[in-house]
């Protein structure tokens, strides 16, 4: 299906040293905001107090997040429990008060919305949960490197892997470092959203690379130079690019607007993750490959060695 049609090649790689360098200048800068603002841990991450409350009646999130927040014990998460009188509150509690203690000053506060206000459970939360999150984050990332890196060097060349690996750790990092420069709050949902971040990339930049490599095979194209082969390429599928992406944000904002607050930290790091998943694709991993040196004769050698195989 192609909704939008394009009569001419839009000439991308006309501007590939120019997309570079700015590819290359917010990258780093995402790097200093990780290095110097850090990311702004969620409760998951640093350890807390967990703590049930049920109220008697409808509770509003909001105003029961602004009484915990009243109580200056660090950044706190306020969410519904499966109804909307059982409330879930995790609290850094940086001050290190007895979860007692902290559980009876909670309670005062939450007597002022609601008198008939329970605390249901109080418990402690440590951090080994979120360290193991992390840590087996960490380790699929790099398996998932490791794989793409293996599967695109075989079905198509070690500068398509090498293109593509960098296009999508560009849009990790830049993911990463909008939530430090910002202070958002970074939660395991958060990082939930960059793991599916990571493959929706990949997947954005296989398609213009399989078309890519389609292209040097067709007739019309041989009179073509590959930074032309390469513009006709993303020209040819940016009708599908258009429909696939903005069908996809469409989702994101809703679950932004109408998910709650639980969501907000995942659509954000989705939404940033698909508009620059799309940049990097056509502005980052399309110009590497001519960096790398990618021509015809690259290409027809690995076909002659696939054909060769195959006798």
């Amino acid at each position: 299906m192609e909704l939008f049609r394009f009569n001419k090649d839009i000439p991308f790689m006309s501007y590939g040293k120019i997309t570079t360098a700015i590819s290359l200048i917010i990258f780093l800068f995402s790097i200093f905001c990780l290095a110097y603002y850090k990311l702004n841990l969620s409760v998951e991450f640093t350890g807390g107090t967990l703590m049930e409350v049920e109220f008697s009646k409808p509770a509003e999130i909001n105003q029961v997040r602004a009484k915990v927040d009243e109580l200056g014990l660090g950044s706190s998460q306020v969410q519904s429990a499966g109804s909307s009188k059982n409330i879930l509150i995790r609290m850094q509690n940086e001050d290190n008060i007895k979860p007692e203690i902290l559980s009876n000053q909670v309670h005062e506060k939450l007597l002022q919305l609601d008198p008939g206000v329970v605390i249901k459970q109080t418990e402690f939360v440590g951090p080994q949960v979120g360290k193991e999150l992390v840590t087996n984050g960490i380790l699929a990332l790099v398996m998932v490197s490791i794989g793409i890196i293996i599967y695109l060097a075989i079905r198509f060349e070690w500068r398509f892997a090498l293109a593509a690996v960098i296009a999508n750790t560009h849009d990790v990092v830049v993911i990463l470092g909008c939530f430090a420069f910002f202070q958002w709050e970074f939660s395991l949902t958060v990082l939930a959203g960059v793991l599916a971040v990571l493959g929706y990339s990949v997947n954005e930049a296989v398609v213009i690379f399989d078309r890519i490599r389609e292209n040097f095979r067709k007739p019309e194209m041989r009179d073509r130079t590959v930074p032309q082969v390469i513009d006709n390429a993303i020209t040819s599928t940016m009708s599908r690019t258009i429909i696939t992406h903005g069908s996809t944000e469409v989702m994101v904002l809703s679950m932004f607007f109408f998910g709650g607050d639980v969501l907000h930290g995942f659509s954000i790091a989705l939404t940033i993750g698909i508009l620059f998943g799309i940049y990097s694709s056509i502005f980052v991993g399309s110009p590497l490959l001519l960096m790398f040196g990618l021509t015809r004769e690259t290409l027809a050698k690995k076909n002659v060695k696939k054909e060769e195989a195959v006798v």
